[in-house]
């Protein structure tokens, strides 16, 4: 183990912010001692529980996770926000935007923020969230908010990673056959109408109520539907009460623990397939046998499902 990762694993156990951000970074960079550091901290991990927060863009998602975190804060939990920010088109770094919201929180120590950039990812979260948010785990951090980038009808990847998802909504945000087509009706544990001093706001509140009525209840939860203005902090209090109703739900009834083999084995997947595909490049030069197809399949000789199938073969000798 190199020196410097090595006084850097020594800080973050002394509870070091900077190395914690420091360590993130490595992460999420995808630097070479990130595999290394990752494996060391995850026999610490699995004590967090993760809060998804989705929605569409502009519902005000950023406030409502400032306040939220407030609330968790006066229940003695130490808090990890990741806010999934849109990527810079210079840097390709977050745009930050999301954290020059939460004023709230920026300046409790125990509260921890991290902008990342989605970094192309369709599904509203970062390609590296859940390290991310295994690191924060194993940091002490108890509860972790994860804000999607607010993508709109593709943010289903946050409720493969978090405990329970919360969809944002505004008056303005459509009828709830526009939410079922999002997929957003599919993921929600507890939804919320934000801005709800906004006229419109009680008929899609019922249109929602509705519409959850059609869905089986599931593990013994049937989604609410609540109202809430983010910037008052109205309703966020009760909020944070139904995150918490649902969060013990899944911890009595034993379903946190399903979700977790089934976060794992996505994982192991996950990594497989990326392992997979980097050694194959690698050692079978895959780019050349991939050109070679193309030549084949362009002169009629071959098809792209049968050129896939050689190339197959191929890796597997």
């Amino acid at each position: 183990m190199p020196v410097e990762i090595e006084g850097l694993l020594k800080r973050f156990w002394e509870g070091d912010r900077v190395a914690l951000s420091r360590i993130i970074s490595l992460v999420e960079n995808g630097h070479p001692s990130s595999l290394f550091v990752l494996d060391t901290l995850y026999q610490h991990t699995g004590k967090a529980l993760r809060v998804g927060v989705t929605g569409p863009p502009g519902a005000g998602k950023s406030t409502l996770v400032d306040h939220l975190a407030c609330q968790m804060r006066a229940n003695a939990h130490k808090v990890g926000i990741v806010a999934v920010d849109p990527t810079s088109p210079f840097s390709g770094g977050a745009l930050l935007g999301d954290r020059v919201r939460m004023t709230s929180v920026n300046l409790d120590e125990g509260v921890f923020i991290r902008s990342m950039a989605s970094r192309g990812s369709p599904g509203g979260v970062a390609w590296k969230t859940l390290e991310v948010c295994e690191v924060l785990d194993a940091f002490g951090v108890d509860r972790i908010i994860v804000e999607t980038v607010g993508v709109g009808q593709g943010e289903l990847e946050i409720a493969e990673e978090a405990h329970s998802t919360v969809v944002v909504l505004v008056p303005e945000s459509g009828d709830s056959v526009q939410a079922m087509k999002a997929g957003l009706m599919e993921i929600g544990d507890i939804f919320v109408i934000n801005k709800s001093d906004r006229e419109g706001a009680d008929v899609a509140k019922r249109m929602l109520d509705s519409a959850l009525e059609l869905k089986p209840v599931k593990n013994g939860w049937r989604p609410p539907v609540l109202s809430t203005v983010a910037l008052e902090g109205k309703g966020v209090e009760e909020l944070h009460r139904k995150i918490e109703e649902h969060l013990k739900l899944l911890v009595t009834s034993g379903n946190i623990e399903h979700r977790r083999r089934e976060c794992i084995k996505a994982k192991i997947v996950d990594i497989l397939k990326n392992r997979i595909i980097e050694f194959a490049w690698e050692h079978n030069k895959l780019n050349r046998l991939i050109d070679a197809e193309v030549v084949s399949v362009t002169a009629g000789s071959s098809t792209p499902y049968k050129s896939a199938e050689s190339l197959l073969r191929e890796i597997g000798q």
